[in-house]
């Protein structure tokens, strides 16, 4: 969603970005989840971390993604909301 403005779509297509957007950071957030579960287990049991270190980085870093889809989630719903007391 590049800009706010959802004048000019359908609340059938802004249900549909919705639920793909929900459905998206939900398939996310289990990645990152499993990759930094598996990534702090190996840094735990194994001896060397070096191999570790910048998966672990890429995992964190990706979360920042998170914030963004929360936000445009909460336009949409915003925006439904207000159209349905129309």
């Amino acid at each position: 969603m590049k800009d706010a403005n959802f004048g000019n779509k359908t609340t059938e297509r802004l249900l549909y970005y919705f639920t793909l957007i929900k459905r998206i950071t939900i398939a996310l957030i289990c990645v990152i989840v499993l990759l930094v579960s598996i990534i702090v287990y190996r840094m735990v049991t194994e001896d060397d971390i070096k191999t570790y270190l910048p998966m672990f980085v890429v995992g964190v870093c990706c979360s920042g993604v998170l914030p963004i889809q929360f936000i445009n989630m909460k336009k949409i719903k915003t925006e439904l909301k207000l159209r349905k007391e129309q």
